[in-house]
């Protein structure tokens, strides 16, 4: 569980609260009110970015909010997107479809806006491409190690009909060294190095590394660059790894690979296979 709902965790029982309206601002002021019974909270603004209708439940909309929270120890701040849902008389946190067994808020995500295709991220293919492709990845991840090659060799092969956007999403509790290891990348696509995230793959390194020397020998070797440590922390790169991070969090990834087909989730990861190529 994550700081923020730690931090804001509310009783709420799977049959909800009474709830006299659905409108984005009596929702803003319904959580608002209730974030701020948290005793170690000075404040807490909240604001709904987005409001998807469920087409599972009948009349049940989920509303995307995000919530910016200071501590009051430490003026301590803290900002985390969260989903939730009401039918205009109850509103809750969890909703399970009882065909499936599915939880409702994976399906609910933010649309990927036009925005977010921007020319730093497209590493394969034509930008006005046919379809579009945004993959976000962890480099040391296992499951992204044992699809993301495979895929992106897949679609550089057609550049017209597939735009590839990749997204550097290092998971910093479980692989340490990906962190530093998205930086080099970066700093080698900066300077114009080819294929770099493929080669990414291909760096051998403990995932838990954090010898900074050791993941840069590491990464120099597979992608046959000489980045140095200086390389990796210019402006330019922390950049464009923290535009990542933002982007990320605007479409509220969570873990890895998370993979978009023009503009929608695709849990499937595999919709690209489905398209005639040129």
């Amino acid at each position: 569980m994550s700081l923020m709902l730690k931090l804001l965790s509310i009783s709420l029982l799977l049959s909800s609260l009474a709830y006299a309206d659905t409108n984005s601002e009596k929702i803003v002021d319904f959580l608002e009110d209730k974030f701020m019974e948290n005793p170690r909270l000075k404040s807490v603004d909240v604001s709904v970015v987005d409001v998807v209708p469920l087409t599972q439940i009948k009349d049940w909309k989920a509303y995307i909010v995000d919530v910016h929270a200071i501590i009051k120890r430490g003026n301590k701040k803290i900002k985390q997107k969260m989903i939730w849902f009401s039918d205009g008389r109850v509103i809750t946190k969890e909703l399970t479809d009882m065909k499936d067994g599915s939880n409702i808020t994976e399906l609910v995500k933010p649309k990927f806006k036009p925005e977010y295709y921007t020319k730093e991220n497209l590493i394969y293919g034509n930008a006005n491409a046919k379809h579009k492709v945004a993959i976000f990845s962890d480099p040391l991840c296992p499951f992204c190690k044992s699809y993301v090659p495979g895929a992106l060799k897949y679609l550089k092969k057609y550049p017209d009909t597939f735009a590839v956007y990749y997204y550097h999403f290092p998971l910093e509790r479980l692989h340490p060294a990906s962190v530093h290891l998205v930086k080099m990348a970066v700093a080698a696509e900066q300077k114009g190095v080819k294929d770099v995230v493929l080669k990414l793959y291909n760096v051998n390194v403990n995932s838990r590394e954090k010898d900074i020397k050791k993941i840069l020998a590491a990464f120099n070797k597979a992608v046959g660059t000489n980045i140095s440590e200086a390389d990796i922390n210019t402006k330019a790169v922390l950049k464009q790894v923290n535009h990542d991070y933002d982007i990320a969090d605007k479409v509220m990834v969570g873990g890895t690979p998370t993979v978009y087909f023009d503009g929608k989730v695709d849990h499937t990861k595999k919709k690209y296979l489905k398209v005639e190529v040129d």
